[in-house]
């Protein structure tokens, strides 16, 4: 059995991002060789997501208006993670918690095993800052 580690690093100039990362999580299996095993891809971070949906046109934005709707960023004090303190993200955390921490993907023949239209996305909810995705492939 092998395991390959790749960790890539996102700086958003916004506060709220999501990017395709499908094509750098191809990259790294066929760095790895691994053929049959599995892979783990999530954010090392608590108000960032790694999730598996389509890349169709509007669902981010529907995502974001969601997101927005159920964990409002404003006003900041109606959270009290960020009363008292410097933090202004308990929005993010919660986010977060809505669309799931990391994803794992079957690897089946030196390809990940997605369906038809599924893509792979790190969902970001505090950006403007430096932040890592772990990429994690275990197999033969």
């Amino acid at each position: 059995m092998k395991a390959y580690r790749k960790v890539l690093t996102f700086n958003t100039k916004t506060r709220r991002a999501f990017i395709n990362i499908t094509n750098e999580v191809e990259q790294a299996l066929k760095d790895s060789g691994i053929q049959e095993g599995f892979a783990l891809v999530n954010p090392m971070h608590i108000t960032a997501s790694v999730f598996i949906n389509d890349h169709e046109h509007g669902l981010h934005e529907d995502y974001e208006a969601f997101l927005e709707n159920i964990a409002p960023e404003k006003p900041h004090d109606q959270y009290k993670h960020n009363t008292g303190t410097f933090e202004d993200n308990a929005d993010a955390h919660i986010k977060r918690q809505v669309m799931g921490r990391e994803v794992v993907v079957a690897i089946t023949e030196g390809s990940l095993d997605l369906g038809t239209w599924e893509q792979i996305f790190y969902g970001e909810f505090d950006g403007k800052r430096s932040k890592r995705v772990l990429i994690k492939l275990i197999g033969s």
